[in-house]
């Protein structure tokens, strides 16, 4: 897997981390032979600072796609990981099913009970335009009270974020999900959602850390991916303390903190407030290489 994006990481129930990709090729350069998305790859690394090394891939020598199917068949081209999400002994993996890139035709959750090594459909199947398409690109993080939280946007990085909570154990319910929205003078559950950030939102990273919560996410509008620090995903996040953490930067042009054509940022496990680790990609669409995931080191984020 020469060319790959996204690398979106999640601990495993025994202890490993599980980095899962999106459209993957053999070779070099995006279209290089040898189409699959997801892929995943285990990591053992403890120390983060001396960088992700890999385990194993997922499907024996090389990485295999999750799940079988043909890209390019009449009813989708492919399929993108959108996050992963550890229950106890179970991962789930939310995706979306994709037309060509950015129509999302319907999400869906598969979940593994193997630490990663298997993966099967848990029959969730949720339409695209649910929200008004807010409910497609999305990320969740497990709190400490039995529920799910879920930030989600649409997919075409042109929208704001709405915030949602599900029990722990009815991810897989469409009807579980209960949104946070403002009504009557009042923030409440069970109001429709309203937007909790306006922006142009691209890949999300929603992450209790810390005794806080963290998200961080490509923000499209500004070409950068940054962070916010909140007590609580209902937190104020139009106050909540925010931060860039890369900015986007030109070909020719680039340094430690000027990504050309980045986008992802998905907290690494094992990242503190003050050393945060993510996983960034890069894509030169006029090339079709680079395209790749780096990893990323932010200090003093806390």
């Amino acid at each position: 897997m020469e060319a790959t994006d996204l690398g979106i990481p999640a601990r495993t129930p025994d202890g490993r981390t599980l980095f899962v990709f999106g459209d993957t090729f053999e070779n070099a350069t995006v279209g290089g032979g040898w189409w699959r998305s997801p892929v995943a790859l285990w990591s053992e690394t403890t120390d983060l600072n001396a960088g992700v090394t890999w385990s194993g891939a997922v499907g024996g020598d090389a990485a295999q796609q999750l799940w079988p199917y043909e890209h390019d068949n009449p009813e989708f081209s492919t399929v993108l990981p959108s996050d992963v999400i550890t229950i106890g002994g179970t991962m789930y993996l939310h995706a979306m099913v994709n037309k060509g890139l950015g129509n999302v035709v319907w999400t869906e959750i598969w979940r593994s009970d193997d630490s990663g090594a298997s993966w099967r459909h848990t029959g969730a199947k949720f339409p695209a335009d649910h929200h008004g398409n807010l409910f497609q690109c999305l990320s969740w993080g497990l709190g400490d009270d039995g529920y799910v939280y879920v930030y989600s946007t649409d997919f075409t990085r042109s929208k704001p974020i709405i915030l949602q909570r599900v029990p722990q154990d009815r991810i897989t319910e469409l009807a579980a999900y209960e949104p946070w929205g403002f009504r009557d003078g009042a923030w409440a559950w069970g109001n429709p959602p309203t937007p909790i950030l306006e922006g142009a939102f691209g890949e999300l990273c929603l992450r209790p850390l810390g005794g806080k919560w963290i998200l961080t996410w490509f923000n499209a509008g500004d070409y950068r991916i940054d962070g916010i620090i909140m007590d609580t995903p209902t937190s104020d996040l139009t106050q909540a303390p925010r931060q860039t953490l890369i900015w986007g930067g030109e070909w020719g042009n680039e340094d430690d903190s000027h990504v050309a054509q980045l986008y992802g940022g998905y907290v690494i496990p094992g990242s503190t407030l003050g050393e945060l680790h993510l996983s960034v990609s890069q894509w030169n669409t006029e090339t079709n290489w680079p395209y790749r995931v780096m990893q990323h080191r932010v200090r003093g984020f806390g």
